[in-house]
């Protein structure tokens, strides 16, 4: 498929993958439908920083993923979906998990049917390394055992699992994409290279953490982005969940001192008690294999880690973007 002579919806455009999807596809030169959450502030999220000439190539629609109307109306006309919109916090999820249910699963079945309704050519649903759970044997393949190790990756095991009965029910044309750890500029607060390079940034000399031993496959958010493209141009790709890693693995605390060396070196990186998850439910190690998407697709990863951080920096010094961020506070 060449994404060029197609229109593509995204959703989730407002988000941190998203908005960098966008982007790319706008570099790919397709014609691009932004679906973007409905506010009273008339707010894009993420689309609102690009530059006026790139928004001005979007036709932006405001809804609301949960709602089937409005996914039905904003896919009209469109050939290829690529689905991003989702709750992603793991510790929110522990005390809200019914709108994880619905924003997850039933968002993602609200795609599935109207995809299934309007013939939608090709429907990407993003996934996460999160639904392995801590690796039974790595490199981590897509033959992997699942693990709902917290509310927010068994809703994206559910919705997963709801995209392949669609495949294997309808011949709805889906590809399940598992992006493992992203990063990079426009990242929620929530996750820990922000939390870290934010509370550097602000002058805190103590960089407060949860548990340090974790490791994770970091994928550089351009590298995501590309991908994605790759595989929703990959006709062998349909019907399969495919990952998208580097396979190299760090810990936070490798990723915490390379931070720390770069951006304050004197300053010490301290376990805060209430960052930590649960036992059973924090995820230990996620390293994964990118066998099948370097098969399909000339995709490879472009990013080592320290590049990607260093340009994670330099968009975080920006002082318009560090002050969308409440480094002081923990952010749930």
């Amino acid at each position: 498929m060449n994404l060029k002579t197609k229109k593509v919806l995204v959703t989730g455009a407002d988000g941190f993958i998203g908005s960098h999807i966008v982007e790319a596809l706008l570099t790919h030169g397709c014609n691009l439908r932004a679906f973007v959450y409905y506010n009273s502030f008339n707010s894009w999220g993420w689309l609102d920083t690009l530059p006026h000439e790139v928004i001005r190539e979007l036709e932006v629609f405001s809804g609301d993923i949960r709602d089937p109307n409005g996914v039905l109306e904003a896919m009209k006309g469109c050939d290829v979906i690529f689905h991003l919109a989702a709750l992603i916090a793991i510790p929110f999820s522990y005390h809200s998990p019914d709108s994880y249910v619905d924003t997850n699963i039933k968002g993602t079945l609200n795609v599935l049917q109207a995809a299934r309704r309007l013939g939608t050519e090709r429907v990407l649903i993003t996934s996460t390394s999160e639904v392995y759970g801590t690796a039974q044997y790595v490199p981590i393949d897509e033959k992997h055992p699942f693990q709902g190790q917290s509310p927010y990756s068994a809703t994206k095991i559910g919705a997963d699992r709801l995209a392949e009965s669609f495949y294997r029910s309808f011949n709805t044309p889906i590809v399940i994409v598992r992006p493992f750890n992203t990063y990079g500029p426009r990242q929620s607060a929530r996750a820990v290279i922000p939390t870290i390079i934010t509370q550097l940034l602000l002058g805190q000399t103590d960089v407060h953490l949860g548990c340090l031993r974790p490791t994770r496959d970091f994928n550089y958010v351009k590298d995501t982005a590309e991908g994605f493209i790759a595989l929703a141009e990959s006709d062998s790709a349909v019907g399969k969940e495919i990952n998208i890693a580097t396979g190299k693995e760090n810990s936070i605390e490798d990723v915490a001192r390379i931070l720390v060396s770069e951006l304050n070196p004197n300053a010490h990186i301290i376990t805060d008690d209430q960052r930590l998850r649960p036992e059973a439910s924090e995820v230990f190690r996620l390293v994964g294999d990118n066998t099948l998407i370097t098969t399909l697709t000339k995709w490879r990863p472009r990013y080592e880690l320290r590049a990607g951080l260093l340009d994670t920096i330099a968009w975080f010094r920006q002082s318009e973007n560090l002050a969308r961020y409440k480094a002081w506070l923990y952010n749930v």
